[in-house]
């Protein structure tokens, strides 16, 4: 498939699925890349958390924390969320590893917010510049962000959220006024993560396992169902949005850095094509990295 193939497709793939859709794909060892829209400003609702990540483990490598040192979650006051901390009724003590854990298996917002009043936004911005993403931003925690989305829909809640009309105008789904990013930004972190140029090695390997262990195979996964593909990677949804950035290994040791950002005019919450054509976007960037 030629270079100039590649991102015809990639626009047919996510017209068919009904959405707008933005990526960026490179080999991690070569520097190949291909892409459609790679430096599209776009909102990186829970994809944000890969920052977060990276950040906990770069203090914890100058000695600034340790990632065994402990925290406390009382019942009250946690960010919402239907997994993980977010979702539980009583007082739970865990450790910042084992926090960092929830917030990437099961993208637990408490978990995440945790972390982050722990080392804070400036460092995770401070962390963004040093790996050279000059288009990725955090503005603000995951509490702060849905406390937008609460304050946006207005008295009518929930409910709203299914108005074109009150979407249209959600700050959460602006990328002038929320965590913000492009895919080409997204691929640059997690090459840097798989080539232990983040962090050093020992810490790389942590994060790459934690990367490992999400449990919805439902997007980026589902483009590669193989026993011997490895998919590592981190869901972000928001009404209308459906992100996911990871790595796809194969055993002949070819490793792919890909980040899928998508959104749809439709405000339903469950679109199956939405979600996989973040697979099948994927797999048609890493076949075309693969050719000859």
């Amino acid at each position: 498939m030629t270079d100039t193939a590649v991102p015809g497709r990639l626009h047919a793939a996510f017209a068919d699925a009904g959405v707008t859709g933005w990526l960026h794909a490179v080999d991690i060892d070569s520097g190949a890349q291909v892409g459609a829209g790679s430096d599209q400003p776009v909102c990186t609702a829970s994809v944000h958390k890969l920052c977060v990540l990276v950040t906990l483990h770069e203090l914890a490598a100058a000695g600034a924390l340790e990632l065994t040192e402990r925290v406390e979650c009382p019942p009250g006051g946690r960010t919402p969320g239907p997994t993980g901390l977010a979702a539980m009724l009583d007082p739970v003590g865990l450790s910042l590893r084992d926090a960092a854990f929830l917030m990437m298996s099961v993208s637990d917002n408490t978990a995440a917010d945790l972390l982050l009043d722990r080392v804070g936004l400036d460092a995770v911005n401070a962390t963004a510049a040093r790996l050279g993403l000059t288009r990725t931003r955090a503005v603000h925690g995951f509490g702060a962000m849905l406390g937008t989305l609460r304050e946006d829909a207005g008295p009518a809640g929930a409910q709203a959220l299914t108005d074109p009309h009150v979407v249209s105008r959600l700050r959460a789904l602006d990328p002038a006024r929320t965590n913000r990013s492009t895919p080409r930004d997204m691929t640059r972190l997690l090459r840097a993560l798989w080539r232990d140029e983040a962090c050093p090695p020992e810490y790389g390997a942590a994060m790459r396992r934690i990367m490992g262990l999400q449990v919805w195979p439902h997007r980026l996964a589902s483009g590669f169902p193989f026993d011997d593909v490895h998919v590592a990677g981190k869901t972000g949804t928001l009404p209308t949005l459906r992100n996911e950035v990871g790595v796809v290994e194969y055993p002949d040791g070819g490793r792919y850095a890909v980040a899928v950002f998508t959104r749809t005019a439709q405000t339903a919450a469950t679109l199956p094509a939405a979600d996989a054509v973040i697979g099948t976007a994927a797999r048609i960037a890493v076949d075309a990295l693969r050719s000859p």
